[in-house]
């Protein structure tokens, strides 16, 4: 049976308390309104979720640079000065599948983006029970933080590396490498797309769309990057977490 008292791990046999509780005094009532405790729950199954969705935005990128590379060699060729209805006919083929392109791209960003952002929830609220002093802000920061404006460029990143510490199944914080890699292509993937998709809707001629698609293209390679360390962060925090649940209870470090 679970802790009567903590409820994140198994009681002692013949008793109702962990290991832990049941050597700690029993907590005295706060003076204020106390914050809804932490739980240990698996973070695994949302993980291997949130992978597999990132997976498939890759793909989905790979399809888009397919597409971008036909619209390039359909512009290419009218800048030569081809023409005729069976250019005519290729350019329209070639705008159908870019806009299929960006369809079902949005469609796997949005839907990586809802299970990772519970798969980050939830990997916060683990990182709490392992360690609840070692966090600068609130779990509700673990969501707030990517859709606010300006505080969206540093706080996801700072919140991730409280979360990778606290997990660390050493108890010793562990290299930030791969969650700082992964944070630089996923901010130079926000610039890129954002300028990439900018010259695209401004382009006018033939050379101005095939240019913009270069643009695109480019923005599309780096996303595919800052995808695939995203999913390297996600899996490695997973096991990290998994890891460190699995070796029972801790002592916890109070502040005072």
């Amino acid at each position: 049976m679970t802790c009567a008292r903590c409820h994140h791990f198994v009681a002692a046999p013949g008793g109702t308390l962990c290991t832990q509780c049941a050597a700690a005094p029993a907590p005295a009532a706060p003076p204020f309104a106390a914050v809804p405790s932490a739980w240990l729950r698996s973070p695994v199954g949302l993980g291997r979720a949130a992978a597999a969705l990132l997976g498939l935005v890759i793909a989905t990128d790979l399809f888009a640079i397919w597409a971008d590379t036909v619209v390039y060699d359909v512009m290419s060729d009218v800048v030569g000065g081809a023409v005729g209805d069976a250019m005519s006919r290729r350019a329209d083929r070639a705008d159908t599948l870019y806009t299929a392109a960006g369809i079902v791209q949005t469609t796997a960003l949005l839907s990586s983006v809802i299970v990772f952002l519970c798969w980050f929830h939830r990997a916060r609220v683990n990182a709490e029970v392992f360690n609840p002093f070692g966090h600068a802000k609130k779990r509700g920061w673990a969501i707030g933080s990517w859709f606010t404006p300006v505080v969206n460029l540093w706080l996801p990143r700072r919140i991730t590396l409280d979360i990778w510490d606290a997990s660390s199944p050493s108890g010793a914080p562990r290299p930030h490498v791969l969650v700082n890699a992964w944070w630089t292509l996923w901010i130079i993937s926000l610039l890129t797309d954002r300028v990439g998709f900018s010259a695209y809707g401004k382009a006018d001629t033939a050379t101005e769309i095939r240019d913009a698609v270069r643009q695109v293209m480019f923005a599309d390679v780096v996303d595919i990057a800052a995808a695939a360390l995203a999913i390297l962060v996600v899996l490695r925090l997973t096991r990290m977490q998994h890891e460190k649940a699995l070796q029972g209870p801790t002592p916890v470090a109070v502040e005072v």
